[in-house]
């Protein structure tokens, strides 16, 4: 044979053997990442030719539903948002053009009917069969008559902001709340360039100095390493120097002497200050990973929509436990310490229930389009953030907070609230990050409250408790 012919009939047979190989590795082994893009066009018409489940509130309003329709000449299911933004950074959307997000994607398998369990393989017939797949409803633990409090207090603020509320007994979402927000139905794609990033899930995704708030957590540092006790004698002082730096008492008050518990109840800065010097960043960092800092909160909600709480550098990279710190600055909450709204709601419901830390829970109930319950979330606890008796100790501390301190403007009438403010600044003059925690009723919490009005010139006892108080009214109806 002629060596170029069969140098030719060589290069041939590689090049199909090598197309063989690549069509198979593509029809084979490289199909389910194929089929999983979300640009691949049979993808999206399948998806769209299934009845997504509902989400509902636990007060029964829908938050989202199908509705049939025409596109491009096939019959599909449209996704709808009746409430429109009340509730859309946490619902989030499922959309043609932009995807996914919020509770549409972390909840997919059962709003679409794709669980691994009886329904899902009934589906899977109805699929092959033609039928029209329906996919599962969800109840969200969700209660629509206090978000929309939530929402109507941070408007009227006319700041953004954010408010959580959890149950502390089973860590259920009974609202979560941010503004400025979107409407789901329309628009996605203007609320990218639109102005206060309404897209942003400030509960999840928004990091803010917690201020004084974060003195809860010191002070639980502080009780249960036997630093102080509530009784601990304090010096009288408006300022104190750490660091090379001047460290002093807002508006610069002298407390005169005074003891531990005095100090959280009025928010002394100089006493926790120095108590977070005697702790040390060690102890310290120890307690706020107890509280679920310095890690993503695992719950039912997108992982990248979730940051996690901590000490972040300039370039915006979380700095791990460890690391060289101001003990004093941090332990009121300030430093390099960045927190979200539904991390800092966390803190407050450890406190309510007797210390443990519970795992959010987004999710009442899963039910199947007969209406049959398939799955109903148990309380989770991820751990002990504080000993029964330190969470004690707060609790009726927090309690005076708002009886005789800085929280009194987060009173209700006929439900005793428990709290702590806190007003952070942001590095630029006169305006500051407005915080309330707090829970209710005391003796025997029901709710566990965040609220954070970013960029006021308030204070978190004249912006940010005066809406946990509507929030808590509408919850317990007083």
């Amino acid at each position: 044979m002629n060596a170029r012919i069969s140098h030719l009939f060589g290069a041939v047979v590689v090049a199909l053997v090598a197309l063989i190989a690549m069509t198979t590795y593509w029809q084979v082994w490289a199909r389910g990442s194929l089929e999983a893009r979300q640009s691949n066009v049979r993808l999206v018409y399948r998806d769209l030719e299934i009845e997504r489940g509902a989400i509902i509130s636990a007060d029964g309003i829908v938050l989202a539903d199908s509705e049939p329709g025409r596109l491009d000449g096939r019959d599909v299911f449209l996704r709808r948002y009746p409430e429109q933004g009340l509730a859309a950074q946490l619902v989030g959307y499922s959309s043609l053009l932009a995807g996914r997000a919020g509770l549409e994607r972390s909840l997919d398998p059962e709003l679409t009917g794709s669980t691994s369990d009886l329904a899902g393989v009934r589906n899977s017939f109805d699929r092959m069969r033609g039928d029209t797949v329906r996919g599962d409803d969800v109840v969200l633990r969700l209660v629509a008559a206090a978000q929309q409090t939530a929402m109507d207090r941070l408007r009227e603020a006319g700041r953004a902001g954010s408010v959580v509320v959890l149950d502390p007994s089973n860590g259920g979402v009974l609202v979560m709340a941010s503004t400025p927000t979107f409407d789901p139905n329309e628009g996605l794609v203007e609320a990218l360039d639109a102005p206060g990033s309404p897209l942003l899930n400030r509960a999840t995704q928004g990091l803010y100095p917690p201020g004084s708030t974060f003195k809860v957590v010191t002070a639980a540092s502080a009780l249960d390493n036997g630093v102080v006790e509530v009784s601990t004698e304090f010096p009288a002082g408006d300022c104190i120097e750490t660091g090379g730096q001047e460290l002093c008492n807002f508006n610069g008050k002298d407390p005169g002497e005074h003891d531990f518990g005095y100090a959280l109840v009025h928010s002394v800065n100089t006493t926790l200050a120095t108590v977070g010097i005697e702790l040390g960043d060690e102890r310290l960092e120890a307690t706020m990973a107890g509280f679920g800092f310095f890690k993503r909160i695992p719950w039912d909600y997108p992982a990248d929509q979730n940051l996690a709480s901590g000490i972040y550098n300039r370039r915006g990279n979380q700095v791990r436990p460890g690391a060289n710190v101001d003990e004093a600055r941090l332990a009121i909450g300030q430093e390099r310490l960045l927190a979200t709204p539904l991390q800092m709601a966390l803190v407050a419901a450890a406190v309510a229930n007797g210390g443990q830390l519970v795992q959010p829970q987004a999710v009442q109930e899963v039910r199947a389009p007969d209406g049959s319950v398939t799955r109903r979330p148990q309380a989770v606890f991820l751990g002990r953030a504080m000993t029964t008796e330190t969470a004690g100790e707060l609790r009726l501390l927090m309690r005076q907070v708002v009886d005789e301190g800085t929280g009194a403007t987060a009173a209700v009438e006929g439900l005793d609230v428990a709290g702590k403010t806190g007003t952070a600044e942001t590095g630029e003059e006169g305006l500051n990050d407005a915080w309330f925690i707090g829970f209710a009723p005391a003796s025997a919490p029901r709710y566990a409250i965040a609220v954070l009005v970013e960029r006021t010139a308030g204070t978190g006892g004249d912006v940010a408790a005066p809406i946990a108080a509507d929030v808590l009214r509408t919850l317990s109806g007083s």
